[in-house]
């Protein structure tokens, strides 16, 4: 453990140079790259100053571990401290170099409630992952190389999801960085944000503690597929009705995020087409009936999910082909790319490759990034029932035309679990000595 005044000037500056490459990106108005940019100043900070800090950089985070036991009181605290004075410092700066600053507060159109659920719901997020990948002392944790990367990447998930209504802060020290060194514009919207963002990682606490209990629970494994797939329609319908420049970067962010947390408690599904395709290559470890349930999570974690993007983004979105394109053209592009992800899935997730240890939620979450732009303007790129049922519920709900949309919902996830089965059936094609042959069977039994 590196000395006191070592763990505070890495709070220090981590702290700043997120805060400073923060004020950068948006006054240079870097629209398509600057939350990529911003998630990678967390990410390398994260790997050089963890073994040194732990690599907060941000008081929710500091609460979120306060509360989870990880840290004491003082040293939060003085973390604390550093940490604001840190964002304070680089808002000036970057107002020193630019020579402008900006103002911190929601977009036009949007107010308190929007905000509140921005804010809270992705600093939720990041909290929750820095507890589920980053805390080895937490009960259920093991060391892994992948924390760096699956905290820095909640940014691109919220960022680009969220950014447009609240501008993506989920850290008080940003916060308080950008509306202190704005102060001749308007000061005050850092006190409501930093109010939410710790309800936030009081939430992602209290989460925590559902999904891993002291002893093994069904409930937790069933609660995680919820959130997983929570997180992963929110900041679909987040990109999608805020016309992202990045939405499927984000989406695939936000499932490699939620698989690196939960992996180890559900295996980390998030998708009924993935569900079907485990459990048809044999490697589902709780039965049929048990296999549904996670289904039926994931599902109302979809709708769950665009109830609530539809509430903060005042409107929704079609589930249909893309325009110009017909109903086989769609049913071709989600049957094609549900089966990579789904093949995928089976190929790194139940498998004993060692190449795969700590690669597994990258290699996932790639496959939407793939099939998001690739086939995006086709059919949307849902790859996913739970997405489609959440996209479908709500705008039956806002549009009136119930026959419409659950009758695209019905033929979408036709497609996506087909997709699904046919991965399992070419994992047998290309894994066959993860299954035993008749000798191998006969040897086993004798």
């Amino acid at each position: 453990m590196a000395p006191p005044q070592s763990r505070y000037v890495a709070e220090f500056l981590g702290t700043f140079l997120l805060v400073f490459t923060v004020g950068c990106n948006v006054l240079m108005e870097n629209k398509a790259w600057g939350v990529t940019s911003i998630a990678c100043v967390l990410m390398v900070g994260i790997y050089a100053l963890g073994g040194v800090s732990g690599a907060h950089f941000n008081p929710a985070v500091t609460v979120a571990l306060l509360i989870s036991g990880v840290v004491e009181a003082r040293e939060a605290m003085i973390y604390i401290v550093s940490q604001l004075a840190a964002g304070i410092l680089a808002g000036f700066t970057y107002t020193m170099i630019i020579g402008r600053s900006f103002n911190l507060g929601p977009a036009v159109g949007y107010g308190w409630t929007e905000l509140a659920l921005a804010e809270s719901l992705y600093t939720c997020m990041l909290c929750f992952v820095v507890l589920n990948c980053a805390c080895p002392t937490i009960k259920g944790n093991a060391p892994n190389q992948f924390y760096g990367i699956a905290i820095g990447f909640v940014i691109v998930a919220g960022g680009y999801g969220a950014g447009s209504i609240s501008g993506g802060a989920f850290n008080p020290a940003v916060a308080f960085g950008i509306d202190v060194s704005s102060a001749h514009l308007g000061f005050g919207w850092c006190l409501a944000y930093t109010f939410f963002q710790l309800l936030g990682a009081a939430l992602a606490c209290a989460l925590h503690k559902v999904v891993r209990p002291s002893e093994f629970s069904m409930i937790s494994v069933l609660v995680s597929e919820f959130l997983g797939t929570f997180f992963l329609v929110l900041t679909v319908g987040l990109n999608v009705l805020g016309k992202s420049p990045a939405g499927a970067w984000s989406i695939a962010a936000s499932l490699m995020c939620m698989i690196y947390a939960l992996g180890d408690v559900s295996g980390a599904h998030f998708n009924p087409a993935v569900t079907l395709a485990i459990l048809l290559r044999g490697a589902f470890p709780h039965g049929i009936s048990v296999a549904f349930a996670y289904m039926g999570s994931q599902i109302l974690g979809g709708v769950a999910a665009a109830l609530v993007y539809s509430h903060m983004m005042h409107g929704t979105f079609p589930l249909k082909p893309g325009l110009g394109y017909d109903w086989e053209a769609a049913a071709a592009a989600e049957v094609v790319f549900t089966f990579v992800l789904a093949y995928v899935v089976l190929s790194v997730a139940t498998t004993d490759d060692p190449q795969c240890k700590d690669m597994f939620g990258l290699v996932i979450g790639s496959c939407v990034t793939v099939g998001g732009y690739a086939i995006g303007v086709v059919s949307g790129g849902s790859l996913n029932p739970a997405v489609s049922a959440g996209i479908a519920f709500t705008d039956a709900i806002h549009g009136g035309l119930w026959y419409d949309s659950w009758s695209s919902c019905v033929t979408y996830a036709t497609f996506e679990m087909a997709g699904g089965a046919l991965a399992a059936v070419f994992f047998y094609g290309t894994h066959q000595h993860y299954f035993p042959g008749p000798e191998r069977a006969r040897a086993e039994c004798a």
